[in-house]
């Protein structure tokens, strides 16, 4: 059983899961952003008189508060942020895909220095690969 001194802290447990499920997260805060413009736009537009808007905008629309405000602000805010997050992410992949493929050594070491910054937008499992191509082509880095 561990002990207390040995557990590891909630917020390195949490970034630790952050980077390791990016590209789920970042999926899920774009499709919220996608979700809540639609609805908004549902309100907004004379879509809101066909079926699942109208529903909706019943739900959203109450006497006390109008939630289908805060959708037209809210919405397109967390939509860009989601949008930048999966576009980060594709890049930076796509990037270290083509940086971790050379069999060259000399290529490989005038890459170090991008691939150890694209780390930073990737998961703990590509960190994982760079250090066993760094083994393979036994560098010390």
């Amino acid at each position: 059983m561990a002990s207390a001194s040995e557990r590891v802290p909630f917020t390195s447990r949490l970034r630790h899961g952050f980077r390791t499920y990016r590209a789920v997260i970042a999926g899920i805060v774009l499709g919220v952003g996608v979700l809540l413009v639609v609805l908004a736009l549902g309100y907004f537009t004379p879509l809101g008189n066909s079926w699942p808007f109208s529903a909706i905008n019943a739900q959203t629309n109450t006497p006390n508060a109008n939630y289908n405000l805060v959708f037209i602000v809210v919405g397109p805010i967390i939509g860009i942020v989601g949008a930048y997050l999966v576009g980060s992410y594709v890049v930076a992949r796509r990037k270290f895909e083509h940086l971790m493929v050379t069999k060259s050594k000399a290529e490989f070491l005038r890459n170090i220095p991008e691939l150890e910054d694209l780390l930073w937008d990737l998961t703990p499992a590509d960190e994982l690969r760079y250090e066993q191509k760094k083994s393979d082509l036994k560098l010390r880095r």
